[in-house]
């Protein structure tokens, strides 16, 4: 389902004792659109994510490790000015909308009290988070300030007076009496049709609903389904077509199988969003680095096909001095002024051949201009052959960037970008900014059956410092062949066959053979590999290998990831 109206509902039963009379004591702006508001009630912290996302906004208390960026948003040098430290008075829902308001008890510079609001909108993309002041309703400021031009509705700029987005009408069916349900009964004979008028559900809710009424046209049914939106626990569902989705409550009436159960639901809401919010933090923050990626994958591309078009010319250059050895053969059938002339060719049974003459030029020139371009083609296949090994080598390695980009957790993308700025891909932006250690926890741990640990780089400086300075000599290394992919170390020196086959899954789901099948992994001691002088990050070279063919279960491969 989506977060829904009564999903909001849901959410605030659970989380508002945990924040109302707390003091907000930290507020950061990770990424574009998502915020964390940091509550201390207590002597305990609480994170509080509000993500603006226009596809999947949201708001839960998160117990994920999120990054502080060094430089503040203008939004978030407001509400830091404004809120830092003031107390959360009041969490309300603005009927079973999507709008969320959490009012603020502070002072202001000259002692006085003052009410703020900040009013979280989970609308798709109107998606928006709105300081203002309850006392007059003029916004602050705002997370997307929009133009007059972009919304005609209602003006959101700092100054303008804060209104209410146009709402849907509906009923309200957590304050819905007995007496009134018997009205609309009579007015909706179809129970079908009452379900629709509802508020605060979105698709899978109303049929639902409609299960229920239609099981049992009664207020007692209609009280059932709308009583598990008061006591909400976290079930995640996986539909027909493999899509997860997460519930407050347990539907019955709808095609889908139970995946998990997760008695609270912020705690559900961040395991289920993890990996979603995961991969847009890195799309956000990874932006520059993969329009360079890409950018320099279409010029390398590019010219590779001039190169193997040069090559197969070069390569098929014969029939210049074949052309040039005709002309030599009979200067005198060349007339001066002719710009084509047709000789017998003594290669090929004395059949006719046609060539292209320069008028300007006499006869035996034309010919040394035939054996001048043969010449150069032949000379310049042994160069040829080293620009496509080398452009075919650059390919390699972004295609090792993208698929690290496809690895990386928000804060790997800041090695990322060092690389590209060390191999001179992109520009030097902050010069004081001093570059973070590779350490053990950088890395992606896992444990197979066995109990033993596998450690996986997630881009090229992880993969080089983990393979070269961190894994013993005895420890196993396992790498997909012939296509990009994460260095994987099986630390131990005597791995037994579950132990290889179940690491080859690890290093095959780390590389960009994700979603192949028959997936093949080399592995050898890593004494065995060795790195070339002058090689980019991540390349290496090794002898002595083993090979194994697995199948990535993405299911089975992250269920053995440890914290």
């Amino acid at each position: 389902m989506a977060f829904d109206g009564l999903f909001i509902h849901s959410l605030l039963t659970e989380l508002s004792p945990s924040l109302i009379g707390g003091r907000l004591s930290k507020i950061y702006q990770p990424f574009e659109q998502d915020l964390v508001l940091v509550f201390r009630k207590e002597r305990h912290n609480q994170a509080l994510l509000v993500s603006a996302n226009s596809q999947y906004p949201r708001f839960y208390l998160t117990k994920q490790t999120i990054a502080n960026p060094d430089k503040a948003p203008t939004f978030v040098m407001v509400l830091r000015k404004y809120l830092e430290g003031s107390v959360l008075q009041q969490i309300d829902q603005v009927g079973l909308d999507r709008i969320v308001n959490f009012h603020f008890s502070n002072r202001n510079e000259l002692g006085d009290e003052v009410q703020l609001v900040l009013s979280v909108e989970l609308m798709g993309r109107h998606s928006n988070v709105i300081l203002y002041n309850q006392a007059d309703g003029h916004i602050i400021d705002l997370l997307k300030r929009i133009s007059p031009d972009e919304n005609r509705a209602r003006l959101l700029l700092p100054k303008a007076k804060y209104e209410l987005p146009p709402l849907l009408p509906g009923i309200n069916g957590l304050s819905l009496t007995a007496e009134q349900f018997s009205q609309l009964k009579t007015e909706y004979p179809d129970a079908e049709l009452l379900a629709q008028k509802f508020s605060g559900l979105d698709k899978d809710d109303r049929l639902e609903l409609m299960g229920y009424l239609v099981d049992d046209y009664s207020y007692a049914s209609l009280q059932t389904f709308f009583e598990q939106f008061n006591n909400p626990r976290a079930f995640t569902l996986i539909s027909s077509t493999n899509k997860r989705k997460i519930f407050p409550y347990l539907p019955y009436h709808l095609d889908l199988r139970k995946e998990s159960l997760e008695p609270n639901l912020s705690r559900g809401l961040d395991q289920f969003y993890e990996y979603r919010a995961s991969r847009d933090w890195v799309k956000q923050k990874a932006g520059k680095v993969v329009r360079v990626v890409k950018n320099e994958q279409k010029k390398l591309s590019k010219k590779l096909v001039k190169l193997t078009k040069q090559l197969n010319q070069a390569e098929n250059s014969e029939d210049y001095r074949i052309k040039g050895e005709m002309l030599n053969a009979n200067l005198a059938a060349v007339k001066a002024g002719m710009t084509v002339v047709k000789v017998p060719n003594y290669y090929q049974n004395n059949e006719p051949i046609k060539i292209q003459l320069n008028p300007a030029l006499s006869p035996a020139r034309n010919a040394q201009k035939y054996f001048s371009k043969y010449k150069k083609l032949r000379d310049s296949i042994k160069h040829v052959h080293t620009q496509i090994a080398l452009t075919q080598g650059n390919l390699d390695y972004f295609d090792s960037i993208k698929t690290a980009i496809d690895n990386a957790d928000p804060q790997d993308i800041d090695q990322i970008t060092d690389e590209l700025v060390n191999q001179g891909y992109i520009k030097h932006q902050d010069k004081h900014k001093r570059k973070k250690r590779i350490s053990e926890h950088d890395l992606n741990r896992f444990v197979v059956s066995s109990g033993t640990a596998v450690w996986v780089g997630k881009n090229n400086y992880q993969n080089d410092w983990l393979t070269f300075k961190k894994a013993n000599k005895t420890d196993y290394w396992f790498h997909v062949k012939d296509i990009p992919g994460s260095h994987v170390i099986l630390k131990t020196a005597h791995p037994t066959d579950a132990d290889i086959r179940e690491t080859a899954e690890i290093a095959a789901y780390f590389s960009k053979g994700r979603l192949s099948s028959h997936v093949q992994v080399d592995y050898v001691q890593t004494k065995r590999v060795k790195k070339p002088n002058g090689a980019k990050p991540g390349f290496v070279i090794y002898t002595g290998q083993n090979s194994i063919e697995v199948t990535p279960v993405a299911e089975v491969v992250l269920a053995k990831k440890q914290a």
